[in-house]
């Protein structure tokens, strides 16, 4: 009888990102050709698709881990790392349905920029996640990698600060409008945390290793 095939937990968390990728993909198009809320479902539709994808891996990974005797790395890693990964799906996804919830009409200033960081920093998570099982033989390259993660957050965080900022002092006289956008980019600055949380586990994994 052939011996079943171990689970591939290095292989389950790239895919993870690479629907982190997806998700943000589809995030910038939204921004980039939103027109109205009625004609963003079907995108919206599209991202939790990506969403529900990730959440099956999610339970697979979880499965695993409780059933096999030997994990490639620490059992609380695994988790950390799927957990953290799966948050980044539904905060993606999240920023989205706030478009249709909101019935926005229109797209701030500062958002498409904002949708390329989030973008920007799945990006460089996913390269972290795809070198992740080389962790004993490259683990400066994959810190190098977690870098990148951290100085999008970065950006992240400065732009929040500053579109809070612009939408206050621009839009003052509109406080729906500051209401909505500034729950957007609070939604949006969550993202880039989440990507960092992610690069967070994976440090660790490298700290524990070393």
């Amino acid at each position: 009888m052939a011996k079943k095939a171990a689970f591939d937990y290095f292989e389950s968390f790239e895919m993870m990102s690479d629907l982190a990728v997806k998700e943000a993909s589809i995030l910038v198009e939204a921004v980039q050709t939103y027109t109205s809320a009625d004609e963003f479902a079907a995108m919206l539709d599209s991202a939790h698709t990506v969403e529900n994808d990730g959440d099956h891996i999610n339970h697979e990974i979880f499965h695993n881990t409780a059933v096999e005797f030997i994990t490639p790395i620490e059992r609380e890693d695994i988790i950390a790392l799927a957990q953290n990964l799966d948050t980044v799906l539904d905060d993606i996804e999240d920023v989205m349905m706030r478009f249709y919830m909101f019935d926005v009409q229109e797209m701030d200033a500062d958002a498409l920029t904002f949708a390329n960081i989030i973008k920007d920093a799945c990006a460089a998570l996913h390269v972290a996640t795809s070198e992740l099982r080389n962790y004993k033989k490259a683990p400066r390259e994959i810190q190098e990698l977690i870098i990148k993660v951290n100085d999008a957050e970065e950006q992240g965080d400065r732009l929040y600060r500053d579109a809070i900022h612009r939408l206050y002092h621009e839009k003052k006289d509109d406080p729906f409008y500051v209401s909505v956008w500034s729950q957007i980019y609070s939604k949006m600055e969550k993202c880039c945390d989440a990507c960092e949380h992610a690069a967070d586990s994976i440090s660790m994994v490298l700290l524990k290793n070393s």
